[in-house]
């Protein structure tokens, strides 16, 4: 039966159709083909000739420049230089053993560096550049770049390496570099790949550990030709990576190394807030190290003799320390109890010299009693037995959460190494820690910053802040990360009662100002200047009724490690507050004669941006206070900028 001729022309067409596409679909598939042939044999014929000459190409990671870190006046204090280095690839070297020894007999590589380098090779891929020696001159430079033909695998190379100019001024706020290790790696879930490049420099404390991810940049990559012999013939093709970002701390550069020369010789700490903001303008800590010993390798002697020496310089005291607090820890009594009302300003209480306790019997500093004390004459004198009875009055759980309220026994989130929570002990404090029962007299310790209270002096200064303003004050160290500003400052108010405040301002005052105040020797005389705070003592050991009764050894006279800690906490200016400081002076002795000098230095270092004025001092200690500053003008840095990365 035939077809219509209607069926057939359309068949026709359908059957046309598919074989349009099925050619179109045979004609890409060949034209695809012969493009890429032609790629290849023209476009990509020089790297394929290679290829068939025994060269090959290799890929090679490119560690980024590292953000730099200034301080808030622009002034560099973590910076990169730059650093000539030997580099070797295991697979291009072969016998590494043989190109080593070649090596050798053209720049001097010490025998300890060669074995780390072996060693690092064998653990590492035989890809990965390892590093033979850093920090070569320019003339081993060359040397190795003429020898190239008998050093297959070996390269020299320029890179960035840290470097901090301000040395142990900033160490223990910035910390320190060094190569990545086994142990930093295990930390890292998901390393970045550039943590794998053998010496790759990575933040180890401080801010360059905490800010790492910030500061270490995108890592870039490069293709070179590498001949048969393993010689670098030429870089075909480079993608630099993304810089790190730069950091601005709120440290004071030059106020930061005034405190680290004023605390030369001590084993001490202090710490300054801007209560405008809550910036802190000066974290220091006392001995310190020079960070740039990490960087470029330690010596064992170096290395023994930090650890060896009993100040313990490579201790981030400031934030890591905690001490007993001492007579600074009264606020937090006098706070406590007022706000509970179980006490009035007007209320007294009679100090005979001591108090009789639950059977024990706690002493006041002063062994003949201060009489009928108030609270003014009790912050001013710092009579102790009046903070024996008005704790039993309030309570401890009321007195540790006023601690709290007031920044102690609380861990502040700061980008620094080791930042100590302290405690502010309670009842359930003592029962889930040491399990044990709170007594009384566990109270009347803690009354006065003894027992089991614990404080950093960055806590300290936290306290003083929120005291001198009566806002909850957050310590900020961090200014800006790439131009964008960290948050920190002035938080709501405390909920404090304005007129207890009034008064605990006002007999901090007279600790300070008043000639029986236990600081009045140090006070400010520079009207609009003066500063308000409280001195502290605090024991590191007992002592026995039968040394008491015999007469209590002075300091002076008890080995360093048994002398008292010297404590001083405080503002300045009076009635415009804008700074606060706290000093601990390791085993100083007394807070009147160790601590409250320095405070009052600093203080006054912050409020001129300078050395003061010697008519700021009173008259007997002008010429001592001369003296002080010649010798420490030449340990601050100019205020200058630097913005170079390298």
């Amino acid at each position: 039966m035939r077809r219509p001729p209607k069926d057939v022309i359309q068949s026709t067409r359908i059957i046309g159709r598919r074989a349009l596409v099925v050619g179109g679909l045979q004609l890409g598939v060949l034209g695809a083909i012969g493009f890429r042939l032609r790629d290849m044999q023209v476009e990509q014929a020089d790297q394929y000739r290679m290829l068939a000459e025994e060269n090959r190409i290799s890929m090679r990671l490119l560690p980024p420049a590292r953000g730099m870190i200034f301080d808030r006046n622009g002034i560099a204090i973590a910076a990169n230089e730059q650093n000539y280095r030997v580099v070797m690839v295991r697979e291009d070297a072969g016998d590494i053993e043989k190109v080593l020894a070649r090596l050798t007999e053209i720049i001097d590589i010490p025998p300890d560096a060669l074995t780390r380098a072996i060693e690092e090779m064998r653990r590492r891929a035989p890809f990965v550049p390892v590093t033979i020696l850093e920090r070569v001159s320019w003339d081993h430079v060359a040397q190795i770049n003429l020898n190239t033909p008998v050093l297959p695998g070996v390269q020299a190379e320029v890179g960035l390496s840290r470097y901090y100019p301000m040395g142990e001024d900033m160490a223990h706020v910035v910390g320190y570099v060094g190569p990545v290790s086994d142990f930093d790696l295990s930390q890292i879930e998901n390393p970045d790949p550039l943590l794998q490049i053998p010496r790759f420099e990575y933040g180890k404390t401080g801010a360059e550990n905490r800010l790492e991810t910030d500061l270490r940049g995108k890592g870039g990559t490069r293709r070179i030709e590498i001949s048969a012999a393993g010689r670098i013939i030429r870089e075909l093709d480079r993608q630099d990576g993304i810089a790190g970002k730069d950091v601005q701390l709120t440290i004071d550069a030059r106020l930061q190394s005034y405190v680290q020369a004023r605390l030369d010789g001590e084993s001490a700490s202090a710490v300054v807030i801007d209560l405008e903001n809550g910036d802190l303008r000066a974290v220091v800590s006392s001995p310190s190290f020079d960070p740039n010993m990490f960087v470029r390798g330690i010596s064992v002697a170096d290395w023994q003799a930090l650890m060896e020496n009993k100040y313990r310089p490579l201790a981030a005291k400031a934030v890591q320390g905690t001490y007993p607090p001492g007579s600074t820890f009264k606020m937090v009594t006098l706070l406590a109890a007022m706000e509970a009302g179980v006490i009035t300003a007007e209320d007294t209480v009679y100090c005979p010299g001591h108090a009789d306790v639950g059977g024990t019997r706690f002493h006041c500093w002063k062994r003949g009693g201060h009489g009928n004390m108030n609270l003014h004459e009790s912050m001013k004198q710092s009579c102790d037995v009046y903070y024996y009875d008005i704790a039993q009055r309030v309570g401890i759980d009321k007195m540790a959460e006023m601690a709290r309220k007031l920044g102690l026994g609380v861990r502040h989130d700061l980008p620094l190494s080791a930042v100590a929570t302290g405690i502010a002990p309670d009842r359930d404090w003592k029962t889930s820690v040491r399990g044990e029962t709170w007594r009384i007299g566990d109270t009347v310790n803690a009354s006065i910053g003894q027992g089991y209270v614990l404080t950093s002096p960055m806590q300290l200064a936290v306290m003083t802040a929120r005291l001198a303003t009566g806002h909850e004050i957050t310590p900020r160290l961090i200014r800006l990360i790439d131009g964008v500003a960290q948050p920190g400052g002035i938080g709501p108010s405390l909920g404090l009662n304005e007129n207890t405040l009034r008064r605990v301002r006002a007999s901090m005052d007279a600790v300070c100002n008043h000639n029986r105040g236990t600081a009045y020797g140090s006070r400010i005389l520079a009207e609009g200047r003066k500063m308000a705070g409280k001195t502290g003592t605090s024991q590191v050991r007992r002592i026995t009724p039968e040394e008491r009764a015999a007469g209590v050894i002075r300091n002076e006279d008890l080995p360093w490690e048994r002398r008292d800690h010297a404590l001083f906490v405080g503002y300045a200016p009076l009635d415009n507050p804008r700074y606060a400081v706290s000093v601990v002076v390791e085993h100083g002795g007394g807070g009147a004669a160790a601590a409250a000098p320095v405070a009052r230095d600093i203080l006054l270092q912050a409020q001129y941006g300078g050395p003061p004025p010697l008519t700021a001092y009173p008259a007997n200690l002008r010429e001592q206070i001369a003296a002080q500053q010649r010798r420490i003008a030449d340990r601050i840095p100019a205020g200058t900028r630097s913005q170079s990365r390298a």
